[in-house]
């Protein structure tokens, strides 16, 4: 058994930090927590102490997609070796790690089952992984390359992260095939996007019906749906339909924010992406009209998101971050500063959707906080993130299942 000592503790569910704290674990679960007074520490444990130090949960980045480019134009995703992309996202990996990522949620990728594997066997260190494996798109939709000829697109041999389906039976059949590979969740496109270049964020992708049937077979197998869905139609109709995480939100009305409420979804925030696409973008290779776009959106996004979390929705830390120098794995935390910045959180509720809040977008799993019965992931930091958010940045250890990380 390992006792944790720390001088603050947040366990990433309560409101209230404990301060002069105390985390015992056995093997890579949490058993107690508390303040030093009410936790008896067994003689024959390992103290570990960090009496000068906070202890905060793991974080979770409840999306990301771990292909390992290092471009934002689609034709050079598309013309690169794949392998070269699953080699920079193992490096991308012991980025999130020694950045404080215990658990990340990969909203789609090629990469992201075998990376979650060899992780999983301990041949390379990283973060926990959740992936949605191929993610699905209609036909001409924000999943597709338009620019690019259509059998090329649908060979599988392309290094596309997208399945282009369509129709409530072939949706059926592609989605179960998927979930044949062992994802842990499915992720479908209702709404066009920033970089696809036919498409607008506003125009309304997928049928109800198939949507419906993503929701069936999903929850048939007891894995969550995530839906890309910027404009609002293309959420209120995926909210309706079955889906349990909104990813982006970008436009949303009052309307969706009620629908978020009232079906219990999620809303994963990816302020950092438009962000720093509306700042940043001439400087790198975002294409023109993402860019745009982005600039277009950029406000928009904050207000939705504002007003989601001042309706009490459910609002989950992700940034979309890909692996190019513009959004680069290891710095997923900007995203926090946004959440206190932009939204207005406090810093505490910044935490908290960067870590209980995210882990509940991969359903009911052991992570995310530090509470009996949870894994023993979690991050010491050298100051307070209470009194400055950017204090995760500063971290002195990092823990994943009770053991030094990296």
């Amino acid at each position: 058994m390992k006792a944790i000592t720390c001088r603050r503790l947040i366990d990433g569910v309560s409101n209230d930090p404990i301060d002069d704290g105390v985390v015992l674990i056995e093997e890579d679960t949490v058993t107690k927590v508390g303040h030093r007074e009410e936790v008896d520490i067994p003689a024959s444990a390992e103290v570990i102490d960090y009496s000068d130090n906070v202890v905060i949960p793991g974080l979770v980045d409840a999306h990301v997609h771990l292909h390992g480019v290092n471009s934002h134009n689609p034709q050079t995703r598309m013309t690169e070796d794949a392998t070269v992309g699953t080699a920079r996202a193992t490096n991308d990996l012991r980025k999130l790690i020694q950045a404080g990522f215990t658990t990340v949620r990969d909203a789609g990728s090629k990469t992201g089952l075998g990376l979650r594997t060899v992780v999983e066997e301990g041949t390379i260190p990283g973060p926990r992984i959740y992936t949605a494996g191929l993610r699905f798109s209609q036909t001409a939709g924000h999943g597709d390359i338009h620019s690019l000829p259509y059998d090329w697109v649908t060979s599988g041999y392309a290094p596309i992260y997208s399945v282009l389906t369509d129709g409530a039976d072939e949706c059926r059949k592609e989605a179960r095939k998927q979930i044949r590979r062992g994802v842990d969740l499915l992720k479908i496109m209702t709404t066009g996007g920033l970089i696809s270049e036919k498409d607008d964020p506003t125009d309304v992708h997928f049928t109800p019906e198939e949507i419906r049937v993503f929701a069936e077979e999903a929850h048939r197998h007891d894995i969550p749906l995530a839906c890309h869905a910027q404009g609002a139609e293309g959420a209120k109709v995926a909210l309706r339909n079955g889906v349990d995480t909104i990813e982006h939100g970008n436009h949303l009305d009052d309307e969706g924010i009620e629908l978020l409420v009232e079906k219990d979804a999620i809303l994963v925030t990816t302020l950092a992406l438009l962000d720093k696409f509306a700042k940043y973008g001439d400087e790198h290779d975002v294409p023109t009209k993402a860019v745009r776009k982005s600039r277009e959106a950029r406000e928009t996004h904050i207000d939705a998101i504002t007003r989601a979390y001042e309706a009490g929705a459910s609002i989950a830390m992700g940034t979309d971050t890909t692996g190019t120098p513009l959004m680069e794995h290891g710095k997923n935390g900007y995203e926090l500063e946004l959440l206190v910045d932009a939204v207005g959180m406090n810093n505490m509720e910044a935490i908290q959707a960067s870590t209980s809040v995210a882990a509940q977008t991969v359903g009911d799993e052991p992570i995310g906080c530090l509470t009996s019965g949870h894994f023993a992931d979690f991050v010491v930091l050298e100051e307070d993130p209470l009194e400055d958010i950017t204090a995760i940045y500063e971290i002195a250890e990092v823990y994943k299942g009770g053991e030094v990380a990296i």
